[in-house]
C-alpha cells in the first residue's frame, strides 16, 4: 500500500523551525550553504592515517615491505588532502557571518595540514610507548600485534593522539569528531583536549571518561569505568557554563586507578599513587599514597 501524504505542510513546518532557530542564534550565514566538516569523510581520513602510521599492521593485507614507503606516501597524500578540505570547512564555519577570502582560508588550511603532517612521526613514536605499555601491563596479551589489532584502549589512544594534535592546532570540531569515532567503537570517551603522557594504558576500557582539562603523566594505567571528571560547573555572566577552566584531575607519573573509580575536580594524584576500585575521590592524594573503600594508607578517607 502506497503512502498517501501531502508533504507540503511538513516541509513548511520544518522550514519555519529552521528559520526560528537561525533567527534566535543569529545564523543567517547558513543560507550560504553548509560550512561544516563531514564526519564520514573524516572517518575515512582517520583510517588512512592509521594505515600510514602502522602500515604492516593496519594497512592493506597485500602490502609488502618493499612497497611500504610508497603506500605510506600515497595514503598520506590522500589523507592530508582530505584534512585540508575538512580544515577549510571548519575555518569557514568558525568565521560564519564574517567576511573571509576563500584563498586566505585555503592557505591557512594548507598550513595547518602541513603542520599536522610533520607531527606524525612523533605521534607514531608515542603510540609505540602506548602499545608497549598495554603489552607489558596485561598478562593475557600474547604479542604487541595482538595489542595493536584488538585492544580498545590502544584504538582509543591512536584516535586521541591524532585528535589532540588537531585540538592543539585550533581545530576543535575536527578533533572532537575524531575522538567521537573512537568513543562510538570502544566506549572510551577521551576529550581531545586532555594532555596524556607516553606509555598510557587503558585496560578493558569500557566506560572510561577523561575530561578536557585532565593532565596525565607517564606510565599511567586506568581500568574500565574510571571517570576523570569535573566536580562543579561554574556559570559565566551570560548564564552559560564557563568554558575552558581547569576543572579535571592531574595524574602524575606511574598512577594506577582501578575499575569504577571516580576522580572529580582539579585534584592532584601524586606520583605512584594507587586508587582502588569504586572509590569516589575529590581530594589530592600524595605521591605513593593509596585510597580504597575499606581502608587507606597515608591517613586518607574516601572523599
Amino acid at each position: 500500500m502506497s503512502l498517501s501524504l501531502d508533504l507540503a505542510d511538513v516541509v513548511g513546518g520544518l522550514r519555519a523551525a529552521r528559520d526560528d532557530w537561525r533567527q534566535a542564534h543569529h545564523r543567517s550565514g547558513e543560507l550560504r550553504g553548509r560550512d561544516l566538516p563531514v564526519p564520514e569523510s573524516i572517518e575515512r581520513m582517520v583510517e588512512q592515517l592509521k594505515g600510514a602510521l602502522f602500515p604492516m599492521r593496519l594497512g592493506p593485507p597485500q602490502l609488502r615491505h618493499d612497497s611500504e614507503d610508497f603506500y605510506v606516501g600515497h595514503t598520506l597524500d590522500q589523507a592530508l588532502q582530505e584534512l585540508q578540505l575538512q580544515t577549510q570547512l571548519e575555518l569557514r564555519h568558525a568565521l560564519r557571518g564574517a567576511a573571509a577570502p576563500e584563498a586566505q582560508l585555503a592557505e591557512r588550511a594548507a598550513r595547518l595540514a602541513r603542520e599536522f603532517a610533520h607531527a606524525l612521526p612523533a605521534i607514531r613514536r608515542v603510540l609505540d610507548t602506548d602499545v608497549m605499555a598495554a603489552w607489558q601491563g596485561d598478562p593475557a596479551a600474547r604479542s604487541v600485534d595482538e595489542v595493536l589489532l584488538c585492544y580498545p584502549g590502544v584504538l582509543a589512544m591512536i584516535h586521541h593522539r591524532l585528535a589532540h594534535k588537531l585540538y592543539a592546532l585550533g581545530l576543535p570540531l575536527l578533533a572532537r569528531i575524531v575522538a567521537e569515532i573512537a568513543h562510538s567503537r570502544t566506549g572510551i570517551d577521551i576529550h581531545p583536549g586532555a594532555a596524556i603522557g607516553p606509555a598510557f594504558f587503558i585496560d578493558h576500557g569500557t566506560g572510561v571518561v577523561i575530561g578536557e582539562t585532565a593532565v596525565i603523566g607517564e606510565r599511567v594505567r586506568l581500568y574500565q569505568n574510571v571517570t576523570l571528571g569535573a566536580k562543579r560547573f561554574p556559570v559565566a555572566d551570560d548564564g552559560v557554563l564557563a568554558k575552558g577552566l581547569p576543572r579535571h584531575p592531574i595524574l602524575e607519573d606511574d598512577v594506577v586507578i582501578y575499575a569504577g573509580a571516580t576522580v572529580l575536580g582539579r585534584v592532584t594524584i601524586g606520583k605512584g599513587a594507587v586508587i582502588g576500585g569504586n572509590v569516589w575521590l575529590t581530594h589530592d592524594v600524595p605521591a605513593g599514597g593509596s585510597v580504597s573503600q575499606a581502608r587507606t594508607s597515608e591517613g586518607h578517607g574516601v572523599a
